[in-house]
């Protein structure tokens, strides 16, 4: 079992680390034949431009490497070409300082966001680091548009809603001074099915005793003002209308609003829309029911404030609804009733920066309502990006009141900010490789419901610097096939080679194959190359520490012979498959040193005179030394002696060094065993010595001595051997004598008991034969077992025949 788990272990290992090398060693594995490539492939790339760098066999993709493997290599780092990206910011305007009361600013003088240009240039692999502040600003501008189911079932709401301008003008007050409200309605598609069964329906949809206006969908009945009495006017003039299913075409009214910016009059400040209903919705699919099947467009189509196309578009899905009202940093109240509660907080989860609210029966609570509603969505910062480029990712950090921070999606925003409170975001942005487009790419970062957003400029670093000095059809490649740049060649199309001396469709015929042949038994390029325009290039290997080389990568710097695990002992270098030794080291795995201090013994003799020095080891002549310095003798005479204190002290706590024997006699290993058959018995590999001692109390105790290598062992017999005393003899044996005496008694009493007890039964047993009488009359049923018979013919004479 335990040989099982190692093995798994091993193997375990062994995939993982191969696993890490493949992962860490990007850079081979892209095989780049320019610098523009090879810095492209990750950060940790770069590409040697030193002439002088390849060796024989190596391809030109070799020059890209890990920084640190190339200099290892012999690439100096001055000759090594690493681009790193960098940044800029184009504008920068502070955060605005502003309080209630203070002088007027336009929207677009108030900033909330900084900074709000910037400019990266981004090498693949490496992340770029931007820092944006966010401040609420205090009497930030609002505009706010109620939109207004006016379905019959909301004829009660209509009356509480006709002054609400004025009221919620003088609530909104309290938070900004520079406020706007406009008013919608809506009721449904006007295509029969929604409407009724009956043309006539269409003029007074409701009963006949209710003057209701026509079914309309969407109608924009005042566009934003600062001016509450004409909200409360023009409201108050407003009928109810019907349709005939419950749910309303609420959808159709908000795409309107959301996209007919002109028409609604929406400024570049907090946009806040309103929704009250106390029904269901209508989305995309619902139209077919009506006969409508073209998808909506996500167009404006309002005429005379009124929209024309509900009877030739679908209603809009929900993900284009968050699509638009995003776009145009709309935020989303919905004001509905306690029934329809559960519907409405599930479309909430589904638009950002939207809130739901309860509306009462009669929508008496509404003021509340928006109030509460505005300041939950305004105490919330979170920031969207606009699509990223391919190959562009994003990540967002945000740091937050109370030294709160967040990463992962949670990154992208921070909750209960207060007007006035600033917040920071770190973002990183990363690039893998250059896009196919070739040219520079920019994306946004906003915060959702908000006007003000980042403009982030990104140009990527696809080529070195290198590159700029090349020189075009250099003879250096080979008549002018090729680009001569960072140190190589570039070949043009259709050219290949390290100098480009090659046509494509030459590169593997049977003549040039021949120049890769060490001879005519052997692999082209020893099987660990390609022959490309008659020359070997050799394969690459995952581990960049392991190349192989040679004009027919014969050749390799891994296979030499290892000592410890560690090739050339790691006293060496290999090349083409030999060791070649550092100083003072020899032998085929470099593991023999040649120093001889290791072997000097404390009088300064190499192996006290009794051996030779062999790579750093003594190798003792005479049998019976050994040690490190050939200075121990197990089996010499006195070798028990000189052992014998430490051994009783440490083994029985005894002895003469019992009180220094932590100090004098820790040099050795303490073995215990339970009897003298346990000891070790000598072995061929080391000397052993059995020892027997005695120590005060004339008691015995047995051990062993020996040197395994370098290593001292003791094995000791746990107990010791003692002699009985001549006192306890007479003791021992009066008390012997007595259980003796004793157990006869006791045998004696019990004989004698016995004998008493066989007399008395055996006298009871006569006289109750005495008293026995016995009936001497016969058995009347006793029949005899004998029978008689007799034989007829017996005593007659014989009849003559």
């Amino acid at each position: 079992m335990d040989l099982k788990l190692l093995f798994m272990s091993t193997l375990f290992g062994i995939i993982c680390c191969s696993s890490a090398q493949q992962e860490g060693n990007e850079c081979i594995k892209a095989n780049a034949l320019s610098c523009g490539e090879c810095i492209q492939v990750g950060a940790k790339c770069g590409w040697c431009t030193d002439t002088e760098f390849l060796k024989q066999g190596e391809p030109t993709s070799a020059r890209c490497d890990e920084l640190e493997s190339l200099m290892k290599r012999g690439c100096d780092a001055a000759r090594i070409e690493n681009p790193h990206g960098s940044q800029r910011i184009l504008k920068n305007k502070a955060v605005t300082n502003r309080k209630k009361g203070a002088e007027k600013l336009r929207p677009e003088d108030i900033t909330q966001i900084q900074p709000q240009k910037l400019s990266l240039n981004l090498r693949s692999g490496e992340p770029q680091n931007i820092k944006l502040r966010f401040k609420r600003a205090e009497d930030y501008p609002i505009d706010l548009y109620y939109l207004m189911d006016l379905s019959y079932s909301m004829k009660d709401d209509l009356e509480n809603v006709k002054n609400l301008g004025t009221s919620l003008m003088k609530e909104m007050s309290k938070i900004t001074s520079d406020f706007r409200i406009g008013f919608g309605s809506f009721v449904e598609k006007t295509v029969m099915p929604y409407i009724s069964t009956t043309p006539a329906k269409l003029l007074n949809p409701c009963t006949v005793d209710q003057n209701c206006t026509s079914p309309f969908s969407y109608k924009n009945v005042l566009k934003l003002t600062s001016n509450g009495h004409q909200f409360n006017s023009l409201v108050g003039k407003q009928q109810i209308s019907g349709n005939l299913d419950s749910p309303e075409g609420g959808f159709d009214a908000i795409m309107q609003v959301a996209v007919c910016g002109e028409h609604i009059g929406w400024r570049n400040v907090t946009r806040l829309l309103v929704f009250s209903t106390d029904a269901g919705f209508h989305f995309a699919g619902d139209g077919k029911l009506g006969g409508i099947v073209l998808p909506n467009d996500g167009r404006c189509h309002l005429e005379n404030n009124m929209y024309t196309m509900s009877h030739y578009y679908d209603y809009p899905s929900i993900a284009h609804l968050v699509q638009k009202l995003s776009e145009n940093n709309i935020q989303t109240i919905f004001a509905v009733t306690e029934e329809f509660q559960p519907v409405y907080k599930e479309l909430k989860n589904l638009i950002p920066k939207s809130a739901v609210g309860t509306l009462s029966a009669n929508s008496s609570n509404v003021i509340n309502l928006i109030v509460d509603a505005y300041n939950s969505l305004s105490s919330e910062v979170i920031l969207e990006n606009s699509k990223l480029p391919e190959g562009v990712t994003i990540t967002y950090q945000s740091h937050c009141k109370n030294g709160v921070v967040n990463e992962g999606e949670s990154g992208r925003k921070c909750s209960n900010i207060s007007i006035g409170d600033e917040v920071s975001f770190n973002i990183n942005i990363t690039a893998q490789g250059c896009p196919k487009q070739d040219k520079p790419e920019s994306i946004k970062i906003k915060p959702l419901g908000f006007t003000e957003e980042v403009e982030i400029l990104l140009n990527f670093i696809c080529e070195c610097d290198c590159h700029k000095q090349g020189i075009k059809n250099s003879d250096m490649c080979h008549n002018g096939n090729g680009t001569f740049e960072c140190g190589a060649c570039r070949c043009n199309k259709g050219r290949v080679g390290r100098q480009c001396e090659c046509r494509k469709d030459e590169v593997s015929t049977e003549d040039l194959d021949k120049n890769c042949r060490k001879d005519n038994g052997t692999d082209i390029c020893s099987n660990n190359g390609e022959c490309v325009c008659g020359t070997c290039e050799c394969k690459k290997r995952d581990n960049p520490e392991e190349r192989y080389s040679g004009k027919f990568c014969e050749c390799d710097n891994f296979n030499c012979d290892r000592s410890n695990n560690k090739l050339c002992g790691g006293h060496g270098r290999c090349e083409c498959r030999v060791c070649i030794c550092d100083a003072n080291y020899t032998g085929s795995a470099c593991d023999c040193s040649l120093d001889t201090s290791t072997c000097l013994a404390s009088n300064k003799q190499i192996c006290n005179g009794r051996g030779n020095c062999e790579c750093g080891t003594c190798r003792c002549t005479d049998p019976k030394f050994q040690g490190p310095t050939c200075e121990i003798c197990p089996t010499c005479p006195g070798v028990c002696t000189e052992h014998k204190e430490c051994v009783q002290c440490r083994a029985f706590g005894t002895g003469e060094k019992k009180d220094t024997c932590e100090r004098d006699c820790s040099y050795f290993n303490l073995i215990k065993v339970k009897d003298r058959d346990k000891l070790p018995q000598p072995v061929q590999a080391f000397p052993l010595m059995h020892c027997k001692e005695r120590d005060a109390n004339d008691c015995w105790f047995y051990y062993t001595y020996a040197v395994n290598n370098t290593e001292k062992e003791v094995h000791v017999v746990e107990t010791l051997e003692c002699p009985a005393g001549p006192d306890i003899i007479p003791i021992v044996a009066g008390v012997v004598t007595g259980i003796v005496l004793i157990g006869l008694a006791l045998l004696l009493i019990w004989k004698l008991l016995m004998i008493i007890h066989d007399r008395r039964e055996f006298a009871k047993f006569e006289k109750e034969k005495m008293n026995a009488k016995w009936d001497t009359t016969e058995n009347p049923i006793y029949k005899s077992p004998i029978n008689k018979f007799s034989n007829p013919n017996y005593g007659r004479k014989a009849v003559a025949l």
